[in-house]
């Protein structure tokens, strides 16, 4: 999304209270306040949302066992989040990508079966500035 489509937007506070849910690691949660957010914008930021909310999908479902739904979850989020580079409205969206690609490349290399990820440690937080 380029500088003169970020004019006049601001992030939901959902989605900001979904953000700290998902760096809190209760994904569950975060999704529903993202989505809550998501459900409501008519704007392009709303697949930000989507896109966060998803990655949040993934590592709930790793931390259930659930690689499958995880890796279809990183497929969608790509997906999403394609439009929005760097630094966005104070979420650091390039980091937060890089870091779903490194986990997705972890899950596809079957490098995560042995590990336990049910705390979410291994689950990095989203940057952001606000």
């Amino acid at each position: 999304m380029n500088d003169k489509n970020k004019e006049n937007l601001i992030l939901d506070p959902r989605a900001i209270n979904g953000i700290e849910l998902f760096n809190q690691k209760k994904f569950f949660a975060a999704h529903e306040e993202l989505e809550l957010a998501w459900r409501d914008e008519r704007g392009g930021i709303r697949d930000l949302y989507r896109g966060i909310l998803q990655i949040g999908v993934a590592y709930y479902h790793i931390q259930h066992r659930n690689f499958t739904g995880a890796q279809k979850m990183f497929v969608r989020a790509e997906k999403w989040l394609r439009p929005f580079s760097g630094n966005f409205l104070g979420i650091n969206v390039g980091k937060l990508k890089r870091d779903a690609t490194e986990i997705s490349r972890l899950l596809k290399n079957s490098e995560l079966t042995d590990i336990n990820t049910s705390d979410g440690t291994i689950f990095p937080g989203i940057e952001t500035k606000f």
